[in-house]
């Protein structure tokens, strides 16, 4: 199953996106620039070999809920994020905040 939320944060919209697989959830927060995850996110992917797309995303790890993934710290981001200012150890909702 497949939900899809919208959820507001200091007046910005932003959709958050859980998919319930078999033994876990893919949680995403994301809007028209970039995006939050769990762990699933393979930054290194995007910083690599996808780096030409310029994406801006950060990835917590441990997290099972979508408020658990915009009150966590993220373990990685892409060098795109870090161009926003927005680095490992940043908390979810900031770094969406920076996003906008």
């Amino acid at each position: 199953m497949i939900n899809l939320q919208p959820i507001t944060i200091q007046g910005h919209s932003f959709l958050s996106i859980v998919v319930e697989l078999p033994n876990t959830n893919l949680l995403i927060i994301t809007n028209e620039i970039g995006y939050i995850m769990c762990g699933a996110l393979d930054v290194a992917l995007l910083n690599e070999k996808l780096k030409k797309r310029k994406v801006i995303a950060g990835r917590a790890v441990g997290v099972k809920t979508i408020e658990d993934l915009l009150e966590a710290p993220l373990e990685s981001v892409t060098y795109e994020a870090e161009n926003l200012g927005i680095s490992a150890g940043t908390i979810g909702r900031d770094a969406l905040l920076a996003m906008v």
